[in-house]
């Protein structure tokens, strides 16, 4: 969000146009709809929905979402010619705020190889299509495509041409992804400079990531003057991507100190964003992904966690919760020291002394040599071992899963209550063997805990491949995350429910506890 007296850059969100054109991201129409409020919510200035002129289904989806958020100026795209314009013109007609947004050929590669069309003719095409444009609309913006490639001279001259026939937005993209940030920085300068009328036009940016430079060159271009980038969840676009909605709004604010701008993003709304748009795109999200991968806020260093919990600036610039991401801030792994160890167990409720975490420690040793990562539940199975005590509340003891191609799946489990030893089955069905054994396992826990979210990564390859299964519950408004690995995957996914429940018991009985001290404190 924007602070007092900075200059405010327009967020153009084309995640459901230039993101859509990733191979294999396509999207449903009602997955667009659900987007597109997603996008709303997160407090984008400019939604480009899609392509009208390309399908009745993109036309039918630009037009729906032009209807439904009156609060997003709404764009809609088109080559320069008139059927595109036509199309783009129809679908947004019924948007409270709307834009049309051209784009024709700057660079010499593309006039020589794609258009085949000399300078001239091409400087001829953006006069008479904007002018046609703005016959339609008020807010046109004309796109120079592949502007870091073209003659610097000959884009000011078609900038020029657009503004004087009445565009109102210039956008100079860095198409290919190929300038670098002072290249990009400098066209900007020279454009804004050198074009007749450009001082009463906005100059936008929309840079891609072949070189892993569009978060770079975005900041680039409003330092030199841009005051609209365009972006996409997630970065998803054409071959590597756009600049990425979340890393260029963090960057922004995180070092407000230097950029000295702002944006009305809501960030509290970015966690769950990526997240719905790596769902419905079937694109995993890298675990190294800046704001929002996996291990953006986790830390399995000894030193690192030492610093952590000390003070939580020491290794993070940034607070998670504030993006809206659930916090796991300590992963434990063979890096990790005492200092983690002990944590984590005080998270749960347990308090050990120097003997027992020194023999925690050296069980959780051993087990750390042997696998990546140490999760929760094993972590509090070996305390429960060191006190000689049960700590989970359930065990998994067996899972059978029945499938076939034309029925749906059905699922049983063999569950043991630690507290009684009682040993119970329970039986669920699903359209798929996982969620069959979920909705079974759910039946053995009393607590209302709800399942939120599983991802399934591969960890290996070749015929003893094993999978890893990390599931997301809640619980009172606390969320709690279970692992596992197994060479079955249904079965991973299943221990990892399980363990999420598991710590969804330690963890409510604990806030429990907490809570009743600090009234008796209160009391008192």
């Amino acid at each position: 969000m924007s602070m007092n007296n900075e200059k405010m850059i327009r967020i153009f969100d084309t995640t459901l146009r230039d993101g859509e054109q990733a191979p294999g991201a396509a999207l449903t129409l009602e997955q667009k709809l659900e987007l597109a409020g997603r996008l709303a919510a997160l407090g984008v200035d400019v939604i480009e929905p899609g392509f009208p002129i390309s399908s009745p289904g993109e036309f039918e989806a630009v037009q729906r979402i032009s209807r439904m958020f009156p609060e997003v100026e709404i764009c809609g795209f088109a080559r320069a010619v008139e059927g595109d314009i036509d199309a783009a013109v129809h679908a947004t007609e019924d948007a409270a705020k709307r834009r049309i947004h051209l784009f024709l050929s700057a660079s010499d590669i593309h006039l020589q190889y794609q258009l085949r069309k000399s300078r001239a003719e091409v400087k001829q095409m953006a006069r008479e299509m904007v002018a046609y444009t703005k016959q339609f609309v008020d807010r046109v913006e004309f796109t120079a495509m592949d502007a870091t490639r073209a003659d610097s001279d000959y884009v000011i001259e078609l900038v020029e041409t657009a503004i004087e026939e009445g565009a109102t937005i210039i956008n100079l993209p860095d198409t290919v992804g190929y300038a670098l940030p002072e290249e990009y920085g400098a066209l900007f300068r020279k454009v804004r400079q050198g074009a007749r009328g450009a001082e009463g036009v906005q100059f936008s940016a929309h840079c891609h990531n072949d070189l892993g430079l569009a978060v770079a060159n975005s900041i680039a271009a409003i330092q030199a003057g841009a005051t609209q980038i365009e972006v996409t969840v997630n970065g998803v676009g054409e071959r590597t991507g756009n600049c990425a909605l979340e890393e260029l709004v963090m960057a922004l604010n995180t070092r407000n100190d230097a950029l000295r701008v702002g944006t009305q993003i809501r960030p509290e709304h970015l966690y769950e964003t990526s997240r719905m748009v790596s769902r419905m795109m079937h694109f995993p999200i890298a675990f190294n992904k800046p704001i929002v991968g996996r291990n953006a806020f986790q830390h399995e260093s000894g030193i690192h966690q030492d610093g952590l919990l000390k003070n939580r600036s020491t290794y993070e610039i940034m607070d998670p919760v504030q993006l809206g991401i659930p916090h796991h801030m300590i992963i434990l792994g063979k890096h990790s020291g005492r200092h983690a160890l002990k944590h984590k167990a005080a998270q749960y409720g347990v308090t050990l002394d120097a003997s027992q975490l020194d023999d925690v420690y050296a069980s959780f040793k051993r087990m750390a040599d042997q696998q990546k990562v140490v999760t929760d539940e094993q972590l509090l199975h070996c305390i429960g071992e060191t006190l000689n005590e049960q700590l989970e509340a359930v065990e998994l003891l067996d899972v059978q899963v029945i499938a076939g191609s034309s029925r749906s799946r059905v699922a049983s489990v063999v569950i043991k209550e630690q507290e009684t030893g009682l040993e119970r089955t329970y039986a669920g069905v699903g359209s798929g063997p996982i969620e069959a054994v979920i909705r079974a396992i759910a039946q053995s826990f009393s607590e209302l805990i709800e399942f939120e979210d599983l991802e399934l990564h591969s960890l290996s390859s070749g015929e003893n491949a094993a999978g890893e299964a990390i599931v997301t519950v809640s619980c009172n408004d606390f969320r709690y995350q279970g692992s596992a690995m197994h060479q079955d995957i249904v079965m991973a996914a299943a221990q990892a429910y399980v363990a999420a429940c598991n710590q969804a018991v330690r963890g409510q009985l604990y806030e429990q506890n907490s809570a009743v001290k600090a009234g008796a404190v209160g009391v008192s």
